[in-house]
């Protein structure tokens, strides 16, 4: 018989709490894991700032930016998620991939978040395609309305 799995006081990605048996109050840990599975789940932020909103609202996420302040202070670059009056701080891992509701772009993290840059717009040359030129504005676009460029 293969030996029972023992499990430490939170998971190993996202740090979720983890139950003890015996635990009381466990429905703080419960809720607390269950907070953070629904900012995780299909993650969207409202914008990246470095200081907190004047008037948070209960569910918004907010990308603390550098030199965060407040109650954001010392959070740079984890993802912010209030909830039940508290802000709950989330770290990204390599992977992780956010909706910024404010310039309509997903951000991809890979050791620091990334956002993509539109190519720049062909200008000039001694040969000009303007039918080379329609495609690849064609293009941009259809990336900017997929949410791999921000919106212009």
């Amino acid at each position: 018989m293969p030996d029972p799995v023992t499990f430490t006081s939170a998971t190993p990605r996202y740090a979720l709490p983890l139950l003890f048996a015996g635990q009381a109050q466990k429905e703080l840990t419960v809720n607390e894991a269950h907070a953070l599975a629904d900012a995780l789940l299909h993650p969207a932020i409202e914008d990246e700032s470095s200081a907190p909103p004047a008037a948070p609202v209960e569910g918004e996420c907010w990308l603390v930016g550098a030199s965060a302040s407040g109650d954001w202070s010392g959070e740079d670059g984890k993802l912010a998620c209030r909830e039940a009056g508290n802000w709950l701080f989330l770290t990204p891992r390599d992977g992780m991939r956010i909706f910024d509701r404010a310039s309509g772009q997903e951000l991809h993290y890979f050791d620091g978040w990334q956002r993509a840059a539109p190519p720049a717009e062909p200008t000039g040359g001694a040969t000009v395609d303007s039918e080379a030129r329609q495609a690849i504005a064609e293009l941009t676009a259809a990336l900017r309305v997929a949410g791999v460029f921000a919106v212009a």
